[in-house]
């Protein structure tokens, strides 16, 4: 690989005052009226959006039928920790329309929250404890609706599937590239880093009330889109209209009520520099918000940090 397709250093790990490790990665952030405030790497580079779109996923299942109190909602938008009140509310909505958890056909896994998985203990996984079966409940709960099958939701040809696709391409303005399969069993759609930039900033300012009604449920309940403890969840607390969402690999989506919006998207997978890169973007918005500083311990002692560079 060629400098010039290196991409830059987001965030930089140091130990005793020595950079030990770096985080590269791509950025997009975008004004109130969508233009390129700025960019770091290649903002038109092909990525798996991952869960960050969940909040489009949701949109289109709301547009198909889908009627859910704003906490249910929230969760379908979810990359959940696996709490009990996130397993219940995944019953909870596979309950209205009759069925149980044995109609979810997404992977079994344990919780994802720490704490979380550490008092699930040695139990086998479950459908249910996976961090996606909100959405996963809610495409059934949709499909019900529609009258569509059951035993196939997760076939990129499904109708739930194809609703999803073009509530994505639309608001991103530009057509999916290719389409794979995401951990939990889903069609997984690859886009620009620039058309996730659009997307987010579509939904944010878009009046339609779908739209409007989703991202209100995630901003209400920021407990039920992924845990306490979270990054997520702390964010969106703390700062009253932001809505962030992760993705795994480490792809991290988020804006303000004026549409402000950024977009990035780790090279090496790690989420570990999250919490100091958000910070930062904050703060290069003009907006006050709480360190996320990650220590790096040598024995019992704070000896370094984990701090975003840009």
């Amino acid at each position: 690989m060629s400098d010039a397709n290196i991409p830059p250093v987001l965030a930089e790990v140091t130990r005793s005052g020595i950079v030990e490790s770096q985080h590269r990665g791509h950025m997009v952030v975008l004004a109130a009226d969508g233009s390129v405030q700025f960019a770091l790497g290649n903002p038109n580079i092909s990525i798996f959006p991952r869960s960050s779109i969940k909040c489009i996923q949701a949109s289109a299942m709301v547009r198909a039928g889908l009627k859910l109190e704003p906490r249910l909602l929230a969760l379908v938008a979810a990359s959940h920790s696996g709490a009990t009140m996130h397993q219940d509310g995944a019953r909870e909505i596979l309950a209205s329309v009759d069925l149980d958890e044995s109609a979810l056909l997404n992977a079994s896994d344990k919780p994802l929250g720490d704490e979380e998985r550490k008092q699930w203990g040695a139990k086998p996984a479950t459908a249910l404890a996976h961090n996606c079966s909100g959405k996963h409940a809610g495409m059934l709960a949709t499909c019900v609706k529609n009258g569509w099958s059951l035993g196939n939701y997760l076939e990129a040809s499904h109708p739930l599937q194809v609703a999803c696709r073009q509530e994505l391409e639309n608001l991103a303005q530009e057509k999916v590239s290719l389409v794979s399969v995401d951990g939990c069993g889903a069609p997984l759609f690859v886009l620009s880093l620039m058309g996730l930039a659009r997307t987010i900033h579509a939904i944010t300012i878009s009046t339609d009330p779908v739209h409007v009604s989703v991202l209100r449920a995630c901003k209400q309940f920021p407990e039920m889109v992924a845990g306490e403890g979270r990054l997520t969840t702390r964010k969106m607390r703390e700062i009253p209209g932001l809505f962030i969402k992760e993705g795994a690999e480490a792809v991290e989506v988020g804006s303000l009520p004026d549409g402000r919006t950024f977009v990035f998207k780790i090279e090496d997978g790690s989420w570990r520099a999250f919490g100091p890169i958000v910070v930062r973007i904050l703060e290069r918005f003009g907006i006050p918000s709480k360190d996320e500083v990650t220590p790096i311990y040598g024995g019992k002692e704070v000896i370094g940090s984990i701090r975003a560079i840009f």
